[in-house]
């Protein structure tokens, strides 16, 4: 196989391609006589990745302003452990990654016994608002590159859609990390869909701050949380999957933290107030969250299905979450209780299932919690119409074959409360929002995770 380096400019002179002066000079668009195109350093004109080539990112590569990246349907872009190459599309730049369903875009790893890790992930940097939770953006990126957020909520990083991101995670340090696909303050005007995150090793999709929405997306047997949101993020999203693999985890050892499918923040107060506004607020709806419902030789750091806490509101509508380790749904302060006690926050007809003895668990720091779990559980129930079933009950939802991690299968049966119950009320009613019947992210006359782009069944997770 020909294999072509695309190096910067001035590597003409020198060949030291691992060398950091490569890694900062710009990447010309690649040969069109080679088979396998490296990339690295920084893109600054506009070029095309085509289905044709296979591409090998080495660490991390800058798209930069004005530029545009376009990847067709098809293409593969690839890493090794011992690079972890990462994408960043900087403000300014945009990505139109347009896969399809018969031909999607996949990341991947290079190796034949991949692991996650072997690619470090993809990173989107918009202008969009967010709230100064993170000074600087996570990962290990350069210093021309750590800087985000801006005013421009209407901000455009371009399209993804179709694409699949696999064996990604890449760990600077403990709360330092590049996740599968990372979203920093990325605006609305971005297209994103159909995005499947697999065996991720850290999160599958964080969004810190912005208002980028997206559907279709699925998060399959990542380490850490599936869907994690801070720094005023104010996006919708509707049909999304989680699936989490039970002995496949990220310990956090004393910090008390845990792999979640949910976790939501407004702050983290070692950095600012958990009041700082704007405030994190994901209007979120038919989502199916499955853990590892206590199956054998489950990872003793698993945690909630819906972790809500650091001061953030949300609304959650017409999903599912079953098998969660510890309880379904776990609110962490009183600032984030008051404004579930208020109503700006809900879990609004969906169901709940957890492997637990409880459904649902509140805690506070240093005074007596707002609401008690009971309190919390009449509010759920009752206001918000949400249906609980205990840890013996899973199977009175009726999904089809949810527990079964390799292909696992999340349409509703006959008989199932998931067939019909949705409801598009308040933040809701939003035009975004398809307004289906069922609850949960699967039409049952139309399964999307069956589709060719989607993976299922991959290498056994190992670190």
């Amino acid at each position: 196989m020909t294999k072509n380096y695309v190096l910067g400019l001035l590597a003409v002179a020198s060949l030291a391609a691992c060398s950091k002066k490569d890694d900062n000079n710009t990447t010309p668009p690649p040969s069109n006589n080679s088979d396998t195109v490296y990339v690295r350093g920084k893109i600054s004109a506009s070029q095309t990745w085509s289905k044709n080539k296979v591409y090998k990112l080495r660490g991390y590569v800058y798209v930069d302003a004005p530029a545009v990246l376009t990847v067709e349907a098809g293409t593969q872009i690839i890493s090794t452990r011992d690079s972890a190459g990462v994408l960043v599309v900087y403000k300014g730049a945009q990505i139109n990654a347009n896969g399809t369903a018969d031909n999607p875009i996949v990341f991947t790893s290079g190796h034949t016994d991949k692991k996650p890790g072997d690619l470090g992930g993809i990173i989107l940097v918009g202008s969009a608002t967010g709230n100064g939770n993170h000074a600087v953006i996570e990962g290990g990126v350069d210093g021309d590159h750590k800087a985000f957020g801006g005013t421009n909520d209407a901000d455009n990083s371009g399209t993804m859609q179709y694409v699949r991101i696999e064996y990604a995670g890449k760990a600077v340090s403990q709360d330092d990390e590049v996740n599968g696909l990372s979203l920093y303050t990325v605006g609305n005007k971005t297209t994103l869909h159909h995005i499947q995150v697999v065996n991720g090793l850290d999160d599958a999709f964080e969004f810190f701050g912005g208002t980028v929405n997206a559907k279709y997306l699925i998060a399959y047997n990542t380490a850490d949380d599936d869907f994690d949101m801070d720094d005023a993020y104010k996006g919708m999203i509707q049909f999304a999957v989680s699936v989490k693999q039970p002995s496949f985890t990220d310990p956090k050892g004393a910090s008390g933290d845990v792999s979640n499918n949910f976790e939501v923040d407004n702050t983290n107060p070692a950095n600012k107030p958990i009041t700082t506004t704007p405030t994190t607020f994901p209007v979120l709806s038919n989502f199916t969250a499955i853990g590892p419902n206590n199956a054998t030789g489950t990872s003793a750091a698993y945690g909630y299905g819906a972790r809500w806490r650091r001061g953030c509101q949300f609304i959650l509508g017409n999903s599912i979450i079953m098998g969660s380790q510890k309880e379904a749904m776990r609110v962490d302060d009183n600032v984030t209780m008051g404004f579930y006690n208020d109503g700006t926050s809900g879990v609004k007809n969906s169901l709940l299932h957890s492997s637990s003895a409880n459904v649902f668990s509140t805690a506070n720091s240093g005074a007596a919690v707002l609401l008690t779990v009971d309190q919390l559980s009449a509010l759920v129930t009752g206001r918000d119409a949400t249906q609980v079933f205990l840890a013996a009950n899973a199977g009175d939802i009726k999904l089809k074959d949810p527990f079964n991690n390799k292909t696992p299968d999340l349409a509703p049966q006959t008989g199932s409360p998931a067939l019909a119950g949705a409801k598009f009320e308040g933040k809701l009613a939003d035009a975004f929002f398809d307004k289906v019947a069922y609850r949960g992210a699967i039409d049952p006359a139309n399964d999307w995770t069956k589709a060719k782009w989607v993976a299922w069944d991959r290498v056994v997770v190992t670190q």
